[in-house]
């Protein structure tokens, strides 16, 4: 199986999940999440980071997700999932979005994960956009 595990500092990645739940299907045992929220430790987050990896199997692969590369969270998971044996079947992104994240778990199994990689991070290059409403436009044609 293909996990796409999102990692974050405060709720952003469990609000992530929630609203992958909405467009992608609720209870899918492919997207897991946890967070460093305020004040916790990071042994504390070490663990839960371990919790979330209990199911992931030697066979398994995890596409990483998080909010920022360099940040405690992601970099706590790395040292966990390294700790775990399961660094080669992992790949990790930084700077993740809801289009993302949404590409990811529904395209994850239908080619390669490292040319989904490539393919997802062109795509998030593509969907950032400016929303912009011209004087011509009123509210009501929103």
């Amino acid at each position: 199986m293909k996990y796409v595990f999102l990692v974050s500092h405060g709720t952003f990645a469990p609000g992530l999940h929630n609203a992958l739940n909405m467009l992608a299907g609720e209870n899918r045992e492919d997207v897991i999440s946890t967070s460093l929220e305020n004040g916790m430790s990071s042994s504390v987050y070490a663990e839960n980071v371990r919790k979330c990896l209990a199911p992931v199997k030697a066979e398994d692969e995890i596409i990483l997700l998080a909010d920022l590369v360099g940040g405690s969270p992601l970099t706590t998971a790395a040292n966990v999932i390294a700790e775990e044996n399961l660094m080669g079947q992992t790949v990790m992104v930084g700077g993740v979005n809801l289009p993302f994240a949404l590409s990811a778990v529904l395209m994850k199994d239908t080619m390669e994960t490292p040319e989904l990689i490539e393919d997802l991070l062109s795509e998030s290059r593509e969907v950032l956009k400016e929303f912009r409403i011209t004087n011509e436009e009123s509210e009501d044609e929103i």
